[in-house]
């Protein structure tokens, strides 16, 4: 189906701007929207927001108690277990019980489709108390093309919209789905009968919003269509004025519309240089798996020959017979004459019997290799979810950041803290699956111009 042809026939989207009265009514409430992360990259489309890797309960309290609009916390979910994103998200609803007037929570996920859903919502809404609460269920994510029409969620790219379940993302390795229409998607993650409701895009255009929120059953999930920007922010309104609690369950697109933040243009060059001289050059760690990192990879290498690249064989990591010492040292000759390096992981699709123990190997051992770099690159980029997280915080010891802005539509970049070994450093969180074919390449060239 082509983008024009999906977007066809749908009620006129209305012309009046609501982030004025989203951010009035987020104002006046006083109250922090605290997004749990299950990965970096849900950063991608906000700005001046503080996020937190340290997830200990003192640490999220003096967050709260700074009163920031937006909060997010680092969970890297996707990462974990069933087992060990259940523990993490009681322990953490219990946190944010204490909070329960003064935050509204969002479980931000992967805009294809993939995460714990909905284990991680079911157990948020008995840990912070409120089982009556209806989920929220909204995939849509601007910047990546990704739209829901009719309870189908479709991935954008050119001009062909594809149902999400004949994408590459329907085959991951650790959650896979066979569903585009959501209705059948919440069915197969949820292995039982599940009272499915929808705000469809008529709804969402006509304004009667809030009566639709009023209307909800308890305990019901509702899918929520989206197309542009302009309908999350009749959902955003609606929900500023509603006394009614909601667990949330979004991509990152919804973020920015209920924080009421505006669209700014990516960042300029100058923004993500270090403010004193580096002579060093770049670094460009690759571990995510999925085709568009791999054909964006390809794309930088193709084209700029003199980056030197350094792959890592991912069975020779399997079995530990890998030296990071003497590959951290081959890095940092490279740096420290003015390189550019791009380490990046064998592509070869291999299969495991634990989906997550292979990226969890592969991640310990990028972490292993950035630790034992002395010098500080002029840039670092990270690309795939799993691998920018622990970076972030295994390797680089980021405990908070800022996010500074977008180096790319989609593409976050964070300013990490005086804990971290590189203070100040720009940190390119590189989604994997966002992006046309050169967008590795746009960032590399804007970083060095």
């Amino acid at each position: 189906m082509t983008h024009q042809d999906l977007l066809a026939n749908l009620p006129p989207i209305p012309t009046d701007d609501l982030l004025p009265s989203i951010r009035e009514a987020l104002e006046s409430s006083e109250r922090t929207i605290v997004v749990l992360d299950d990965d970096p990259t849900g950063t991608q489309t906000v700005f001046d927001v503080p996020v937190l890797t340290r997830l200990d309960a003192d640490s999220i309290r003096d967050a709260i108690d700074e009163a920031p609009p937006v909060l997010f916390l680092l969970t890297n979910s996707r990462a974990l277990t069933a087992k060990e994103t259940t523990e993490l998200h009681q322990n953490l609803g219990k946190i944010l019980k204490e909070f329960s007037d003064d935050i509204i929570v969002i479980s931000r996920s992967d805009s294809t489709l993939r995460g714990h859903f909905p284990l991680e919502t079911n157990i948020l809404r008995d840990a912070l108390g409120i089982p009556e609460a209806p989920t929220l269920f909204i995939p849509f994510f601007e910047a990546g093309g990704r739209l829901t029409v009719d309870n189908t969620h479709y991935v954008v790219e050119g001009n062909t919209a594809t149902p999400a379940h004949l994408t590459p993302f329907a085959n991951d390795n650790t959650f896979p789905f066979s569903h585009s229409h959501l209705p059948d998607y919440i069915a197969e993650k949820t292995g039982a009968p599940v009272d499915v409701q929808s705000i469809s895009l008529e709804d969402l255009r006509s304004g009667n919003v809030v009566e639709k929120l009023a209307s909800l059953p308890d305990s019901s999930t509702c899918i929520v269509n989206a197309t542009c920007l302009r309908d999350l922010d009749s959902l955003s309104l609606a929900l500023h004025q509603n006394k009614r609690r909601f667990i949330i369950r979004s991509a990152a697109s919804f973020v920015q519309s209920l924080g009421g933040i505006t669209s700014r243009p990516p960042l300029d060059p100058w923004q993500m240089q270090d403010l004193a001289p580096n002579p060093n050059g770049g670094l460009i760690i690759v571990g995510s798996h999925v085709p568009k990192t791999t054909t964006q990879l390809n794309h930088l290498l193709e084209n700029f020959p003199n980056i030197t690249a350094i792959e890592l064989n991912v069975p020779d990591l399997l079995n530990s017979t890998f030296d990071a010492q003497g590959t951290a040292l081959d890095i940092q000759t490279a740096l420290s004459s003015g390189k550019t390096v791009v380490l990046f992981t064998s592509r070869d699709h291999i299969d495991g019997e634990d989906n997550l123990v292979i990226p969890r190997t592969v991640s310990q051992a990028l972490v292993s290799i950035v630790r034992s770099i002395k010098i500080r690159p002029k840039f670092l980029i990270a690309k795939g979810g799993i691998t920018s997280s622990d970076i972030a915080t295994d390797a680089l010891g980021v405990k908070q950041a800022m996010v500074l802005g977008q180096i790319l539509l989609g593409v976050p970049v964070w300013t990490i803290g005086n804990e971290t070994r590189h203070p100040g450093l720009a940190y390119i969180i590189f989604p994997g699956n966002v992006g046309g074919d050169d967008a590795l390449t746009q960032a590399y060239q804007k970083l060095t111009s």
